[in-house]
């Protein structure tokens, strides 16, 4: 009796091993599902604010207790009130909470308001770090004289 996998060419035993190759494949990634400090989104969303700073690092649980300043509470109002809109500010140190997630934020940089928008990721950080002040001078080739073969180099 011929097998099916000599009849095609290859033997009984690279016909297994392409079995166990198509078996051991992963057919569909899961997209981890996003926790902070081992709690799902929902149920931060769900937490009082009190609740919340006992999950964040130090200096944030530090902001938080002492108090939110008189703009930083005037942005986060504007935020509440206006879901749809795009906020801008110029504070840079507005701590990102969960009720944020979703919305657009433009952060100033020191020469103009980069966009954001807030993702579950970025809760805990603060909104200044996603709006960088500097930018990097992207390098050329070497120029005259910058090196000893580059004396030779045509000038036109």
């Amino acid at each position: 009796m011929i097998d099916v996998a000599q009849r095609r060419g290859g033997s009984a035993k690279s016909a297994r091993r392409k079995a166990r190759k198509r078996a051991s494949k992963v057919q569909v990634r899961k997209k981890k599902e996003f926790t902070y400090r081992g709690f799902t989104l929902s149920e931060i969303k769900e937490m009082s604010l009190e609740e919340f700073t006992d999950l964040l690092p130090a200096r944030q649980a530090r902001t938080v207790s002492r108090g939110f300043s008189e703009q930083v509470q005037k942005f986060y109002d504007r935020l509440k009130k206006n879901p749809d809109l795009t906020v801008r500010t110029h504070r840079r140190d507005v701590l990102i909470l969960p009720f944020m997630i979703g919305r657009k934020v433009s952060v100033h940089n020191g020469k103009e308001f980069k966009e954001i928008e807030i993702q579950p990721e970025m809760v805990g950080h603060y909104l200044g770090e996603f709006a960088l002040t500097r930018r990097f001078g992207k390098h050329s080739g070497p120029g005259v004289g910058a090196t000893r073969s580059s004396k030779f180099m045509p000038l036109k």
